[in-house]
């Protein structure tokens, strides 16, 4: 039986922004805030991990309004925890603040 904390197959994080420069942005990159991460270090765990931003749509596709749309853990950003994820389509901007899942597979362990 898994404990209360024990359950769950993915941490949660936030979609910050896109990879940027000054005057030019990436849409490509997805930049993700891991909750609990804080450093290079613990981010470099994350790297090769898939993600999933989860949003509900208008109208119901095979059944479901639910959609997801998949990416993936390329590298760390920065000396803060954050790191940078492509997805398979680019995360739409109305998402930026939004919750990503981080899954803990594939795992490297």
């Amino acid at each position: 039986m898994p404990t209360e904390a024990g359950h769950r197959l993915y941490v949660k994080g936030r979609h910050l922004s896109y990879q940027r420069s000054r005057h030019a942005t990436n849409a490509k990159t997805s930049l993700i805030k891991i909750e609990g991460v804080d450093s290079t270090e613990s981010a470099n765990f994350y790297l090769g991990k898939k993600i999933a931003y989860v949003s509900r749509g208008q109208k119901e596709i095979r059944g479901t309004k639910i959609r997801v749309i998949w990416g993936k853990v390329t590298r760390p950003h920065g000396n803060s925890g954050v790191v940078r994820a492509k997805f398979d389509h680019p995360l739409p901007s109305r998402s930026f603040g939004a919750s990503v899942r981080i899954m803990l597979y594939p795992s490297s362990i």
